[in-house]
């Protein structure tokens, strides 16, 4: 357990608990090194728009190498990903610079779990993923990223669109949180899949990824977006 944290993931477990369908989490302590990690951390989940950092990370290692030459027009639509999770801008991307090659390089930045299936185009949007994996990428962002790539993604992670205020922007704006938010109904049983990965706290101290499959219910949308919002709120609240 995260020694200062105990008390919000108690009450943040006890709260999901109450919740339609479930969610894998994962809670990182970046000072201490603790991890803290409920029991379906390790569940497969389609990614959704969470795989959108993974190609701005991969994009911008590559324009350091010298194997993708970025343009305006690509950092404008990296932007825009970032921003307000524009899909247009993800199609465009994956398809001008590699596709599936992209995901050949994603276990190398954390998400060593995540895979296409056989049922599925093979595409941005349809890669499974785990909190697990969601939690190694944001945490090879902030302790293995150049600099000024660091920095990037900070500042318009913590600058998001308000269609992406939710999730872990729930722990409130004294923590400062940057957020990646992916959502959709596209899952094989009509649930909605609403996740959500980002950090908060001083130095970002704390990185948070939660995927939550809503299941089937009414409202999916707004129960998961209020489920994984109130889940951080809980987490950080002092009692």
């Amino acid at each position: 357990m995260i020694d200062e944290l105990t008390g919000g993931i108690t009450r943040a477990e006890s709260y999901l608990a109450g919740r339609p369908g479930f969610a894998g989490v994962v809670v990182r302590d970046r000072r201490t090194g603790a991890v803290w990690r409920n029991a379906d951390s390790g569940t497969l989940i389609w990614a959704c728009s969470t795989t959108k950092l993974a190609m701005v990370v991969d994009l911008l290692l590559r324009a350091d190498a010298g194997t993708a030459n970025l343009t305006e027009d690509d950092r404008t639509l990296m932007r825009a990903m970032l921003h307000t999770s524009d899909d247009a801008a993800a199609h465009t991307l994956w398809e001008r610079h590699g596709g599936t090659d992209f995901a050949r390089r994603f276990p190398g930045y954390g998400m060593t779990d995540m895979r296409f299936t056989d049922r599925h185009p093979h595409h941005w949007g349809w890669i499974l993923t785990t909190a697990d994996d969601l939690d190694r990428l944001m945490n090879h962002v902030l302790d293995e990223l150049p600099a000024r790539h660091r920095t990037y993604l900070v500042d318009e992670m913590r600058a998001v669109g308000p269609n992406q205020r939710w999730g872990v922007w729930g722990a409130g704006a004294a923590h400062r949180p940057g957020v990646k938010a992916g959502w959709s109904d596209d899952n094989d049983d009509g649930s909605w899949l609403m996740n959500s990965v980002g950090f908060a706290g001083p130095d970002e101290r704390y990185t948070v990824a939660i995927m939550n499959n809503t299941g089937v219910v009414d409202g999916g949308f707004e129960i998961g977006r209020e489920t994984t919002t109130e889940y951080t709120r809980l987490l950080f609240e002092q009692r």
